[in-house]
């Protein structure tokens, strides 16, 4: 696990010299290693190198990992893909942060189910209108946000947006749309950029950024389950 150590170290220091390119403070953004797939083994490695923040995909996958890591301090967990409303207790139970927003109803169901601290979320935005990818479309930001952000137990800290895959330069418009979009609406926090992008979207004001490939190398098969559904 040396190399998952070497490689989120390469990711930081990639970061933090974005941020100075940027005009902006070290430590200004942060960076979650995208575990989905990967194993706890995995995950222990990267979080000895100095990772807490860690994105899965999947809501199961999330409350199984969460579990079985529970013995590390400080860990928090970002749950970054889609959400059906029948897994959002999973979220609403083992997640810090959810960047993938786009529903009232998931919303509901999280406020419905979220217990302690206020769970803060993302409302995913499509900015490039891609039938094949989750959000709202930004003319239905506005009646979105402002039905969520009274909802016990969930508090509205930003926007996310998955561009389509292009080279990098070709998906700076995109994430500068949703930077525009933050400042209507006075929402600060911007969930942007990966491995393909991450320094663009730094340089056009990322506040998050989800980095796998580059930490944990190609994903293979499937982590093995940890536990039944």
């Amino acid at each position: 696990m040396t190399d998952v150590a070497a490689s989120w170290r390469a990711v930081l220091d990639r970061v933090r010299a974005a941020e100075t390119r940027a005009g902006r403070p070290s430590g200004s953004v942060e960076v979650v290693a995208v575990s989905k797939l990967q194993t706890p083994e995995a995950i222990r490695a990267a979080y000895a190198a100095g990772a807490r923040a860690f994105g899965e995909n999947y809501a199961q996958e999330l409350r199984d990992k969460s579990e079985a890591l529970s013995d590390l301090p400080g860990l928090r967990w970002h749950a970054i893909g889609p959400l059906q409303t029948n897994k959002a207790r999973y979220v609403a139970r083992s997640a810090h942060v959810f960047h993938a927003l786009d529903r009232l109803e998931v919303a509901r169901e999280l406020s419905r189910r979220r217990t302690g601290a206020p769970l803060d979320v993302y409302v995913e935005v499509n900015v490039a209108g891609e039938g094949t990818k989750s959000g709202v479309v930004p003319a239905a930001l506005a009646p979105l946000l402002d039905a969520v952000r009274p909802l016990p137990g969930l508090r509205v800290v930003g926007l996310m947006t998955m561009p389509p895959l292009a080279p990098v330069e070709e998906v700076r418009p995109f994430f500068r749309a949703l930077a525009a979009l933050g400042r209507e609406h006075g929402l600060a926090g911007l969930s942007m950029g990966s491995t393909h992008d991450f320094e663009t979207a730094i340089d056009v004001g990322a506040t998050v950024v989800r980095v796998g490939t580059a930490i944990f190398g190609e994903r293979g098969a499937p982590a093995p389950r940890l536990r039944a559904p």
